[in-house]
């Protein structure tokens, strides 16, 4: 009987870690209070494929940047803008895949859906609701030299390969945790407006009604458009 409930408790455990997350990844929930109605936020970053907004693509997009050169985003959001430097030489396909997709205006209009203080801020699913993405997916790059910190920009994903439109951003010390299960393609880094980000990330937040996660910002806070430039 002991036996039982031991790997039963280990089964639900793993379950929850699965389906609290959207990811199928391990990281544990943060520590934080919540009352025992409210389910913890997830340490990882979620990006399930699924539905689609307006705009799909029937499969990833070719090569088009030139790896000689240097990219940078600007992002203007409703609460100002954050650049991004971009990094086309260790991360290529998912640095091509995010310039494609800025060029094409597919961002213009997409919440920030999902946001948790210290950890992260989630965007890139046309949707809104954490379900949506691009129509198709792409493989990751992972261990490319660079380590997850406030202000690192990286794929959200729901497992192996999964990468499409959804991104997030490092707000604060709790996304270091992610360096102890590398699963998310960084390629990029904040250089300018961290305090843009932290604004996000401080808003205050509700209970997402499918997964009971406190995450879903009260305001409506939106990417207006997202700029690239190459040098």
């Amino acid at each position: 009987m002991r036996k039982m409930m031991t790997t039963l408790f280990t089964c639900l455990t793993a379950i929850a870690l699965v389906t609290g997350c959207s990811t199928g990844s391990n990281q544990a929930a943060p520590n934080q209070p919540t009352t025992p109605a409210e389910k913890p936020a997830s340490k990882e970053p979620a990006n399930p494929p699924g539905p689609t907004g307006e705009k799909k693509y029937e499969k990833a997009p070719a090569m088009q940047i030139d790896k000689a050169k240097d990219y940078q985003a600007k992002i203007s959001t409703s609460m100002g803008d954050i650049t991004i430097d971009l990094f086309e030489k260790d991360a290529p396909i998912a640095v091509n895949n995010f310039v494609f997709l800025a060029k094409d205006k597919f961002y213009d209009g997409i919440k920030f859906h999902r946001v948790i203080k210290d950890f992260m801020i989630q965007t890139g699913d046309p949707l809104g609701s954490g379900m949506g993405g691009p129509g198709y997916t792409f493989e990751d790059e992972l261990k490319n030299g660079h380590k997850y910190e406030p202000g690192v920009v990286a794929m959200a994903n729901s497992g192996k390969n999964t990468n499409g439109s959804q991104f997030f951003i490092g707000s604060g010390p709790d996304v270091t945790g992610l360096d102890n299960s590398p699963n998310y393609t960084i390629f990029g880094k904040v250089t300018g407006g961290m305090d843009v980000v932290q604004k996000i990330a401080g808003t205050k937040v509700k209970k997402n009604p499918q997964t009971g996660e406190p995450s879903v910002p009260e305001q409506t806070i939106t990417i207006k458009s997202i700029a690239i430039t190459e040098k």
